[in-house]
């Protein structure tokens, strides 16, 4: 009798084991099910539209040429290129590169032309915040306080033309002079003799095929000095025209170049994917 209790004890207690034993394991395999719903669910998720949202980044790419567009497949990717923000669709390190190798290519065109011409010490040009700045003396152009070219300024503007025919950028002309005050009857004070120089320039730049809406003239008489004018050398330094390619000319001219290029509406883009 002893020994049949016995039994009955053993059977239940493996009975218990068995149970424990199987709920440990239902408790593994919903935690394995549940994973693998998961990775499944990432999975998809990264998957969804990919062909499509590649497709669109490599025209993107083609349209603005260059890589702006961001390879994260996010809305947040798709928002930059926004056209009620003013400049901001470009990468900004993209465009200032684009604008800085432009003021090179001019400071370089610039140099040869002074080496070929020996115009050293009459004729500089140099880049600068404001932009690529080409700086001619007075003397080479002008009798003094006259605001008609002389026969040598007249060849020299005629070479200097035909290099700045190789940037399509806006081009301002900038006359400056000392601070002596003009004697003649033609000009009542500096400023006109500086603007009327300016002018001048430009109707001759216009004449050799420059467009007028690339150009614009200033005169600033003897108040932008770049020397001390108390000295013969420093009044003949401040007697002179600057060329002046600007930075931020340039810029809206490349922008408006990108823009163009980009001809595909966004919305129309953004609908195709979502």
């Amino acid at each position: 009798m002893d020994e049949i209790e016995d039994l009955l004890i053993a059977a239940n207690d493996g009975d218990d084991e068995e149970e424990e034993a199987a709920g440990w394991l239902m408790t593994y395999g919903d935690l394995m099910t549940l994973l693998l719903c998961f990775f499944v669910l990432l999975f998809s998720m990264s998957e969804t539209k990919q062909d499509e949202f590649f497709q669109l980044m490599q025209s993107m790419r083609a349209a603005l040429g260059q890589d702006v567009v961001p390879e994260a497949g996010t809305r947040e990717g798709l928002t930059m290129i926004n056209k009620e923000e003013e400049k901001q669709p470009i990468a900004v390190d993209e465009l200032g590169g684009m604008i800085q190798a432009e003021l090179d290519s001019i400071k370089k065109e610039a140099e040869e032309f002074i080496l070929t011409n020996s115009l050293e010490g009459d004729v500089s040009v140099k880049v600068e915040k404001r932009g690529a700045v080409i700086t001619v003396s007075d003397m080479l152009l002008f009798p003094p306080a006259k605001a008609e070219f002389n026969k040598e300024g007249e060849e020299l503007l005629g070479k200097i033309a035909e290099m700045l025919k190789q940037f399509d950028y806006h081009i301002q002309v900038e006359g400056h002079t000392d601070s002596v005050p003009i004697s003649g009857k033609q000009f009542k004070s500096n400023w006109e003799l500086s603007a009327n120089r300016a002018c001048e320039i430009v109707r001759y730049l216009i004449s050799k095929g420059i467009p007028p809406e690339k150009l614009s003239a200033e005169g600033f008489a003897e108040f932008r000095p770049v020397a001390d004018n108390s000295t013969p050398e420093g009044r003949a330094k401040n007697r002179r025209v600057e060329i002046v390619y600007k930075r931020t000319k340039i810029e809206d001219t490349i922008y408006e170049q990108l823009e163009k290029r980009n001809s595909e509406p966004v919305q129309a883009v953004q609908d195709t994917i979502f």
